[in-house]
């Protein structure tokens, strides 16, 4: 299996599996985080989660009604902030060398939600 990485304007997510210890990546056009294959793994598991909540609050909430959700794992915390149909994302790494990010543009979110779908190829 070879790498794979998958960006568009302001997001990118990689996988790489002949990597020793840091396989995955996530990141925009201004910055880049490596990750475990477990951190990975949380990230797209929790972002799918996520989006799933986000869309079933569609139904509970009223149009301009903002929300916040959270999601964490024992490697990373994660917060989706905005409206079920454009909301933006934010990640902390609670592993060893700590790491934070954001995409504050709602279509970007949507983009890497698609991409992290189907990234899962380990």
């Amino acid at each position: 299996m070879q790498r794979f990485i998958k960006s568009d304007a302001g997001w990118r997510i990689g996988w790489d599996p002949e990597a020793s210890e840091f396989k995955g990546l996530i990141g925009t056009d201004s910055w880049a985080v490596e990750l475990t294959e477990g951190e990975l793994h949380d990230f797209c598991r929790l972002l799918s989660q996520l989006s799933d909540i986000m869309n079933q609050m569609a139904a509970e909430t009223m149009d301009e009604e903002k929300i916040t959700c959270e999601a964490e794992s024992n490697l990373l915390w994660m917060e989706v902030t905005g409206y079920p149909q454009a909301y933006s994302l934010r990640f902390i790494l609670n592993s060893g060398r700590r790491a934070e990010g954001e995409w504050d543009d709602a279509s970007v979110v949507a983009h890497l939600c698609q991409a992290a779908k189907i990234l899962r190829v380990f």
